[in-house]
């Protein structure tokens, strides 16, 4: 997949490649992305022309001031990588600043958008762009004079709700992982690289890789997690915990998140691991010593496997 960094407004001799085109912020890349990305891969197929996304970085939302969007679902290399595993040919990912905010709809679609040469745009129902969010899908299709072909795509709705990337955030900070997967169609993923930490895991027959987040990924609510690690190309599941451990004294209260391995033994250190969220366990807590801790891990590791057979993949 071709990657494309761009700003506006475009420099003069910018060429774009004749295509069937995506557009909106894919944060989570979920189902209702999907299924407006795939719109855009089969129709590109048909017309014998390449498949892209537009998309933005970072999000709107963050430099409009709105709270909530310093972390992401997934930030932007990971969402680089699930729509190149979709079979999207060209990213463009457009740096969102003030000054792109501020440029109407009218003014998008002539200066920018058309010169990526779109023989067609895909948008979901929901989208907005320009100044003030004021062009919408009738904007796309009122301005273009047949210029390009518009398709909007209807939302998909689970659980009696409408599929969002704010609801996939909500659960997740709620700790309900059976709905944010069905949402995302996929578990919830984050990335990081193994670091030193207290050790004690391993003093108390639990050792654990402490992960540092590789970007601002959005982080589960505290607790306990049936997980499954992805070391190289080794599966493994595990029991993960996020939150400050309070059982112990931690005067920064600084949110760590560490994943004990099951059946594993070697050094991970320095190693890039990425943690599927299969089910939340339980609260984390405090308990009056080590020995109820430990006993309450034993616990969490008979909850975990009890559940892990469901997950094998073939």
């Amino acid at each position: 997949m071709e990657v494309r960094h761009l700003h506006y407004p475009l420099p003069s001799d910018f060429e774009g490649t004749e295509c069937v085109l995506a557009m909106g912020y894919f944060d989570g890349v979920h189902v209702g992305h999907r299924r407006v990305i795939q719109k855009a891969i089969d129709l590109a197929k048909g017309f014998g022309i390449a498949a892209a996304v537009m998309t933005f970085d970072p999000h709107p939302r963050e430099i409009l001031g709105q709270s909530g969007y310093t972390q992401y679902l997934t930030p932007l290399d990971e969402k680089l990588e699930q729509l190149k595993v979709m079979g999207v040919e060209i990213a463009y990912v457009v740096q969102f600043d003030i000054s792109f905010a501020a440029v109407y709809p009218e003014d998008f679609i002539d200066e920018f958008l058309l010169r990526l040469r779109p023989c067609h745009v895909v948008v979901g129902f929901d989208y907005t762009f320009g100044h003030k969010g004021l062009g919408t899908a009738f904007t796309l299709q009122n301005h273009a004079q047949g210029r390009y072909g518009l398709d909007v795509i209807s939302p998909i709705n689970r659980f009696g709700e409408k599929v969002s990337s704010t609801l996939i955030r909500e659960y997740l900070y709620s700790g309900k992982i059976k709905e944010a997967t069905q949402f995302l169609g996929r578990p919830y993923t984050v990335r990081g690289s193994v670091v030193h930490g207290e050790k004690r895991g391993r003093t108390i027959g639990f050792p654990t890789a402490n992960l540092k987040l590789a970007s601002p990924y959005i982080v589960p609510k505290n607790g306990v997690y049936g997980v499954r690690v992805q070391i190289g190309d080794r599966e493994c599941f595990g029991v993960m915990n996020v939150g400050i451990k309070p059982t112990f004294e931690n005067e920064r209260k600084e949110k760590s998140l560490e994943v004990h391995i099951l059946d594993f033994s070697g050094d991970l250190y320095d190693q890039v691991l990425a943690v599927e969220f299969l089910f939340f366990i339980r609260e984390e807590q405090k308990f009056a010593g080590v020995d109820g801790l430990i006993s309450q891990i034993k616990q969490d590791v008979v909850t975990a496997k009890a559940q892990f057979s469901k997950y094998v993949t073939a």
